[in-house]
């Protein structure tokens, strides 16, 4: 009970406006959308594996589960996006504090520089930025500021430099040297994550090329010797086994994407 709770309140919305970044709310027109696309192909599998429309529309039926698989994909898209942003403002408040600019002025640098990179006002830095340079011209601390963005962003790297901030302010350390430091350390861990994802791109094709295979295996043999196929698609047993096959490959892709996602 406690677990289904937990789950409808993190996909509502935030009261406040802002965007969180481990929550996508479909809209019903996406929804549908996503499950006819998946309904259409899942269908068309289940037609190679069992020549069995009955079969293939109850295979169809997992199509209604995919849209939730389509928002952890959009999640995982979006806060990739947001980290490698969030590199850039790195680069941008150590370029202004080592000039002697504070770290609130730093941030309205920051807006400024990355309107150049990111024209566009609904780009996720930019709205992350002009809300902490609004905050900061309404009172607000840097510190906050700084820890609403971690909060609602979900990223590690976004959470390490809100506690940096905060032991310096408390600690009363180089804020300077320390925000410099960090900055290269986190922009370092990010170009080495992007590196590791280029050079294993490649291999993530392979796979997928790997997992589809079946398929277009049991496709050539049925087109090209279908009474070697026969016993296969009309019988109890033949089913059975094809169902194996589907739930191998499934799982042999899932498998390999969760193996190739590599965290830094």
């Amino acid at each position: 009970m406690k677990r289904e709770k937990r789950k409808k309140e993190e996909m509502q919305p935030r009261a406040d406006g802002l965007t969180d970044y481990n929550v996508y709310i479909m809209q019903r027109g996406e929804r549908v959308m996503n499950i006819l696309l998946a309904a259409v192909a899942i269908f068309a599998v289940g037609m190679i594996f069992y020549q069995n429309i009955i079969l293939s529309l109850l295979l169809a039926l997992f199509s209604l589960r995919f849209p939730r698989i389509r928002t952890m994909q959009i999640i995982k898209s979006r806060k990739k996006m947001l980290n490698v942003q969030f590199k850039d403002l790195l680069y941008s408040l150590s370029s202004s504090m080592v000039a002697g600019r504070s770290l609130a002025s730093a941030f309205g640098d920051a807006a400024r520089d990355l309107q150049v990179l990111y024209p566009d006002p609904e780009t996720p830095i930019m709205q992350e930025v002009r809300y902490i340079v609004r905050e900061l011209e309404m009172g607000e601390t840097v510190e906050d500021a700084v820890a609403q963005f971690a909060e609602r962003a979900h990223l590690d790297d976004v959470t390490s430099f809100s506690d940096v901030i905060r032991t310096c302010n408390r600690s009363g350390g180089n804020l300077i040297e320390v925000i410099r430091n960090t900055s290269q350390i986190i922009s370092d861990k990010i170009e080495t994550k992007n590196e590791i994802e280029t050079s294993i791109e490649a291999k993530k094709f392979e796979s997928r090329i790997l997992c589809a295979m079946p398929i277009v295996m049991v496709l050539l043999l049925s087109v090209t010797s279908p009474d070697y196929m026969a016993p296969v698609f009309h019988t109890l047993q033949g089913t059975v086994v094809m169902t194996i096959s589907i739930i191998m490959f499934v799982a042999a892709f899932f498998i390999g994407e969760k193996i190739m996602d590599i965290e830094v």
